[in-house]
């Protein structure tokens, strides 16, 4: 006789078949746009106006151009260059910093930092001007060090580290102490290995950030060379002949690469890393 009520057997309810069904409808509107800009880079030349995500004729000649003739290999390390070198010194100095104030008593340290934190209230097209004033003043317009210099330093990178450091058991920089451990010591051996997590989400937020930077790299930028990704990117569609839509989904979908990489490969530490270093402090 067979059984039929099996108790390791999962039901969904109405209500949670509705749910599941909604979700998949948001998420495939959400992810439609990739697909299609992916597909638009593999269709032949011609066929890009067809809403099919299914090419008529696969076509990898855009790639091939783009790789081969275009200028996008050097976007993409000007790219890389920026990002990478801007989210290190944002890592080193707002961890630095973080620590500074989460675990050291001097005149002004919450006056300074409340000071900080009304810096993220600014809109950035507001620094603009004085940016590009100062960058000017230097001689550093159009060229790498230019484009990554206002990103230096962050402010969100600072209250993250700060309000994570602070949960930092005191007694264990006082044994690090006692040990004969030197100050920038205790921030590099001990206090910097458990902020991690928060680490994590100021380096990862300030990579993709400085990889989608557009506005800044646009105007502190003139020549061909020294373009970066989005703004080089921005110029296929506006081409006096025409846009090259071909073109310019095939380098989205190579820019695409790296935020893929850092969302599959980090998504914990993101999670982790905001429920850990918001919370508290």
């Amino acid at each position: 006789m067979r059984e039929t009520n099996n108790p390791n057997r999962l039901w969904l309810r109405p209500g949670q078949i509705a749910q599941y069904g909604l979700l998949s409808i948001g998420g495939f509107i959400m992810i439609f746009p990739y697909l299609w800009m992916v597909s638009t880079s593999l269709k032949a030349r011609g066929t890009w106006y067809n809403i099919s995500l299914i090419p008529e004729q696969f076509s990898l000649e855009h790639y091939d151009r783009l790789l081969g003739t275009s200028l996008l290999p050097r976007w993409y390390l000007n790219t890389l260059v920026v990002a990478l070198v801007a989210t290190a010194s944002v890592a080193f100095f707002s961890s630095l910093a973080g620590y500074v104030f989460a675990k050291y008593e001097f005149f002004g340290r919450e006056f300074m930092f409340m000071i900080i934190l009304a810096t993220i209230m600014i809109p950035t097209e507001m620094m603009i001007v004085p940016w590009y004033v100062g960058i000017a003043t230097i001689g550093w317009i159009d060229t790498l060090p230019g484009i990554m210099m206002p990103g230096m330093l962050s402010a969100f990178g600072v209250f993250v580290m700060r309000q994570f450091i602070a949960n930092t058991p005191d007694e264990l920089l006082d044994a690090g102490r006692i040990d004969g451990v030197s100050e920038f010591g205790l921030f590099w051996r001990i206090c910097l290995p458990l902020a991690r997590p928060a680490l994590a989400v100021v380096v990862i937020f300030t990579f993709l950030g400085h990889w989608n930077d557009f506005l800044w790299p646009l105007i502190v930028v003139n020549s061909d060379n020294m373009q970066t990704l989005q703004v080089g990117l921005s110029r296929l569609s506006s081409l006096e002949t025409g846009a090259d839509w071909g073109g310019t989904m095939s380098g989205a979908a190579l820019a695409s690469i790296p935020m893929l990489v850092v969302f599959m490969f980090f998504q914990k530490q993101i999670v982790r890393g905001m429920k850990m270093s918001g919370l508290k402090g």
